[in-house]
């Protein structure tokens, strides 16, 4: 989803009245961020509270490209990263993931052997339908044992978009609440919800209902099952100690609009890039009787902040024998504060840009090749800004591109270099810049090979279901990640 997708943020329809309602009810972030503009890093650094340039979610195949876990891949989530949920069993936690894992799909990184005690979802997004020979539909799994296969077990109609997979995670999120509140045990729900990925999907009662098309009916239901969720925990009396924070991976997917893709709000272009519109979220901190209601912060987050957030909330210290990218936001969501720190835009294994207050430096420009755009693929759809959104990978290293994003949060007039302006910010940003590559340790690349034998062939428990298929030979290669 991207960050014009909300009502509170101003989308015009005003289709999400259950988000609206709980930032009315919580605090609104206007200035939050992903680690990524692209799914699975961004996952990986949710859950380990560190940048995937760290945690090994990135490519060196090339130069500042996106990459993430496709059925082909073999890397995935290494055993020596620590995540959230395994720190949180320490305090007595149960843990679930529904929804879309995305961290690798080989038995070495299955969630439950990362934390996890419960999970219905699938390891990869719900691309198909596929032949089962060339390619094996994608398993969705009940905890360690896959239980069908999209398009076969789980339908997604590709031409009206009907599915009701927003409504199984809806009834899992629901029952697992039940469960875990009857018990009296603290819980941790991660709720990764993909509907409004392209191919976009909602249940047959949201269909037609958006005056956004298909996308705008997925949004509807999601905020709908938000709603459901929110009022389940009042309706358990269990609010007050619940803890709900909403955000989104990466911004709005602007090549597969406008049928299929969201709104950036103001921001320039969207997924993929490493431009506002790519990298800032909706974010939304809930927690009755804690948190002011209608709270505004302006705080710089990060998804990786919500890494030492909840350890801190569980009374819990974060890791420290590694780097950790996430600071405790409760300061800032139960009292008002604002804490200063740096936001990092990594493309694959460059660090594209930086942002400190509210200016913005771009080290390196690149929206995608002009190979990729001639065949029609565009992330900045109607947003030429010369200079800036370039095609081929421009470098600024020397004179980066600045902006205040107060006055430009489209990014559209650069600061001019000779400006006294421009001197004073880039040598504050120049420092931290320096500081951050001096202590930074890439992490193992994980996104570098694949190989289709290892796709989900036969994943634990298709003997039971008669849906094993013969796998090909081992033929591993370097992956190819064109964007």
């Amino acid at each position: 989803m991207g960050w014009g997708d909300l009502g509170a943020l101003g989308e015009p329809s005003k289709e999400t009245p259950n988000l609206d309602q709980m930032a009315a009810e919580g605090m609104l972030f206007l200035d939050f961020y992903t680690a990524n503009p692209l799914c699975s890093p961004s996952r990986a650094a949710l859950l380990t509270g560190r940048l995937p340039v760290r945690n090994g979610f990135y490519t060196t195949n090339a130069h500042a490209r996106n990459a993430y876990t496709p059925q082909d891949i073999v890397g995935g989530i290494p055993d020596s990263e620590l995540l959230l949920p395994e720190l949180l069993k320490k305090a007595g936690y149960i843990n679930k993931i529904i929804g879309k894992w995305h961290l690798g799909h080989r038995p070495q990184f299955h969630p439950l052997r990362h934390g996890f005690d419960e999970w219905f979802g699938s390891p990869n997004c719900h691309f198909g339908p596929y032949d089962n020979r060339e390619k094996p539909n994608i398993p969705v799994y009940r905890n360690w044992e896959m239980i069908g296969r999209y398009y076969e077990d789980f339908k997604i109609d590709l031409k009206t978009g009907e599915a009701n997979l927003t409504q199984l995670y809806l009834q899992e999120a629901l029952d697992f609440i039940n469960k875990q509140q009857g018990s009296q045990q603290p819980f941790f729900l991660y709720w990764a919800i993909d509907a409004t990925h392209a191919p976009v999907y909602a249940s047959k009662q949201f269909l037609g209902t958006s005056q956004r098309g298909l996308y705008g009916d997925a949004v509807r239901e999601i905020d709908d099952s938000i709603g459901k969720i929110l009022r389940h925990l009042q309706q358990l009396g269990i609010s007050e100690n619940t803890f709900v924070f909403f955000t989104s991976d990466n911004g709005a997917a602007l090549i597969s609009a406008p049928t299929q893709g969201g709104s950036n709000g103001p921001f320039l272009c969207g997924k993929q890039t490493t431009f506002e519109g790519g990298m800032r979220e909706p974010a939304i901190a809930w927690w009755p009787g804690h948190i002011p209601a209608g709270g505004v912060s302006h705080q710089l987050g990060n998804v990786m902040d919500l890494f030492t957030t909840s350890l801190s909330l569980a009374g819990l210290q974060p890791p420290s024998d590694r780097q950790i990218d996430g600071i405790d936001l409760l300061p800032v969501i139960l009292q008002g504060k604002l804490i200063d720190r740096p936001i990092f835009y990594y493309r694959g294994n460059e660090m594209m840009a930086v942002r400190a207050g509210l200016y913005k430096a771009h080290y390196w420009t690149w929206s995608n090749s002009w190979e990729e755009y001639g065949k029609g693929t565009d992330f900045c759809p109607g947003q030429s800004v010369s200079g800036v959104t370039t095609h081929t990978q421009e470098e600024h290293t020397h004179l980066p591109l600045l902006f205040h994003l107060g006055r430009d949060p489209g990014e559209k007039f650069p600061l001019s270099f000779a400006s006294e302006e421009y001197q004073q910010v880039l040598g504050r940003i120049a420092g931290i810049v320096q500081q951050h590559k001096e202590t930074l340790v890439p992490g193992q690349p994980q996104l570098n090979v694949c190989d289709k034998a290892v796709m989900n062939w036969s994943p634990p428990g298709c003997q039971k279901l008669g849906k094993c298929l013969k796998a090909p030979e081992s033929d591993p290669k370097k992956c190819s990640w064109p964007h």
